[in-house]
């Protein structure tokens, strides 16, 4: 029995913008040195482009734009991101500080095989979800 089960749909969309939304805001750091970091990260270089596709991801994830293609790309960044920046520090995420870059990753990727849910531009613009 899933006493919620009726607006599991709607939790699903509300969950998919939400994610989107606080992925935004780490490109809006990176790109534009705001929301508390210290200073924008040159544009052409690895950080630059970590932040491009965070803040194009995040904006197209949260409006629920071609979801499963934008959110498989951003599960890839948060995988290369684990492994590349976090993973050389320690084995366990909670000790190397990629726990946040491992759940991205897995969150995009659950988001790519679910779609855009019923609050989302796709179904507006398209009539899919």
């Amino acid at each position: 029995m899933k006493p919620l089960g009726f607006a599991a749909e709607y939790v699903y969309s509300f969950s998919r913008a939400v994610v989107g939304f606080l992925f935004l805001a780490h490109g809006l750091q990176k790109l534009f040195g705001v929301l508390g970091a210290e200073q924008a990260v040159a544009l052409f270089s690895q950080l630059g482009l970590a932040g491009l596709i965070e803040l194009f991801a995040g904006t197209l994830i949260m409006l629920g734009l071609y979801t499963p293609v934008v959110a498989f790309l951003a599960s890839g960044l948060m995988a290369t991101a684990y492994f590349l920046a976090h993973l050389p520090r320690d084995f366990w995420p909670i000790v190397n500080g990629g726990e946040l870059a491992a759940l991205y990753c897995f969150v995009f990727l659950y988001f790519s095989t679910r779609g855009s849910g019923p609050l989302s531009l796709d179904r507006v613009l398209r009539g899919r979800a």
